[in-house]
């Protein structure tokens, strides 16, 4: 600042207008009679200047200080429904899990691509979605703080340590999709297929289907939409005159950052061919089942 007003003090315009420039009557009143002019109009200018820049440091302050307030107040609020909302997990470590408002596709005759039956078509829409990624390392030392136990499986440490685990959301979606090729109209096609689940013995893949309506089950249940649905009306045909009501599924909703979630899980894949002592074996006193839990 006190740069700027040495600055303004050398203008040649605060000194030029000076009335004893060319006047020679009394060299004597020169220095006095310069300095009462010129001082004060140096004094005011810097005055001035440093009151400008103060006001623009003032606003672009507030302006930085409101910015990073609301990032840090949207930043915070999303850690805290997190929090309340899910168990804790190693996803959140490497990606901002986020909120924006998605529109559903609620139609109840008009069917996309999930909905079809099955033909290899919707099953590359559905694998796409990331249903069948392999499990993903967890670090031993994140371990604990995501709930899983030192007598879980691990990895052999030569092969690096940690635990193999599954992000639940796209274990949810593989029992979906499950559910889907086991539909009436959908279980001949699959079971032909013999792939997957139906290539397993009929009381198996029963087995795996119950599992999978009771897991999407408690998953509502936990996380249970409290929104509404409203009612449209629609002109039904025939004779009738009447409009009649019906739901209006097509509902707004808010939602996470599905893809980012899945990019981050499709990238830490473990290799789909491993050798045979790649899991390390059970520590001392590790609970082992008699049967499939």
């Amino acid at each position: 600042m006190p740069s700027q007003g040495r600055g303004m003090a050398a203008v040649p315009l605060l000194s030029s207008f000076s009335p004893f420039r060319d006047n020679e009557q009394d060299d004597d009143e020169k220095p006095s009679e310069t300095r009462s002019v010129a001082k004060p109009a140096v004094k005011y200018s810097v005055f001035w200047v440093a009151l400008m820049c103060c006001s623009i440091g003032l606003a672009i302050g507030v302006t930085l200080g409101a910015g990073a307030a609301t990032v840090y107040n949207r930043r915070n609020t999303t850690k805290s429904c997190l929090s309340h909302t899910s168990s804790a997990s190693p996803v959140t470590r490497d990606i901002d899990v986020n909120y924006h408002i998605q529109q559903f596709e609620g139609h109840f005759m008009q069917e996309n691509i999930y909905r079809q039956k099955g033909r290899p078509e919707v099953d590359e829409a559905w694998e796409a979605l990331g249903i069948n990624y392999r499990a993903v390392r967890v670090p031993s030392e994140v371990a604990p703080e995501v709930g899983l136990a030192a007598d879980q499986v691990q990895i052999n440490e030569k092969y690096g340590g940690g635990f193999p685990a599954n992000v639940e959301g796209l274990h949810h979606l593989h029992c979906l999709n499950l559910l889907r090729k086991g539909l009436y109209y959908n279980f001949g096609y699959y079971k032909d297929l013999g792939e997957g689940a139906f290539q397993n013995e009929d009381h198996i893949v029963q087995k795996h289907i119950s599992h999978c309506v009771d897991i999407i089950r408690q998953q509502l249940m936990c996380t249970v939409d409290i929104g509404v649905l409203g009612q449209v009306w629609y002109q039904p045909g025939g004779d009738d005159p009447y409009p009649k009501a019906f739901v209006d599924f097509n509902t707004k909703h808010v939602c996470r950052n599905y893809e980012d979630i899945r990019k981050w899980a499709e990238v830490r894949q473990l290799p789909e061919d491993v050798p045979d002592d790649y899991l390390a074996p059970p520590i001392p006193g590790a609970k082992i089942h008699d049967g499939i839990p």
